[in-house]
């Protein structure tokens, strides 16, 4: 009758199912879904431009439902990200590996391996790998934009 929707269980019924399902009523009805801290490779996304010569790593899957994004941008000699246009927020950006050129508008500021970076994305901005080996930057945005 359960299973036809005839009936509905009583909580003695209903207890005794969850028991054979190896859950109990707590966890059965509990609609909070456990927060994940730690993530590991495998969860890690990444796509590649040929023609920017960039690989991007998204360390945080769906990072953009959340307030800040995290990814890690690796550029070939000459490459770059792609010009991204004025935004609310702001971006932060440590180069782990390399030297890079970060142009925000009319100005163009370099960082190498060690250094980071930070502003408020009010005027076009793009990332150039300057040296002559390939640049890895952790770079974390607010809102999400990648």
């Amino acid at each position: 009758q359960l299973e036809r929707d005839l009936t509905s269980p009583s909580i003695a019924t209903l207890m005794d199912i969850l028991e054979g399902l190896g859950t109990n009523l707590r966890d059965f009805f509990n609609e909070i879904e456990e927060e994940k801290i730690v993530f590991v490779k495998d969860d890690v996304f990444v796509t590649e431009n040929e023609e920017y010569k960039y690989t991007l790593s998204w360390l945080i899957p769906n990072a953009q439902k959340n307030q800040m994004e995290p990814i890690l941008l690796e550029l070939e000699p000459g490459g770059s990200s792609k010009e991204d246009n004025p935004h609310e927020g702001e971006e932060f950006g440590y180069v782990l590996s390399g030297t890079i050129s970060i142009q925000i508008g009319n100005e163009k500021h370099k960082a190498k391996k060690g250094e980071s970076f930070y502003f408020k994305p009010n005027a076009n901005h793009i990332v150039k790998n300057i040296g002559k080996t390939k640049a890895k930057i952790l770079w974390v945005s607010t809102p999400p934009s990648f």
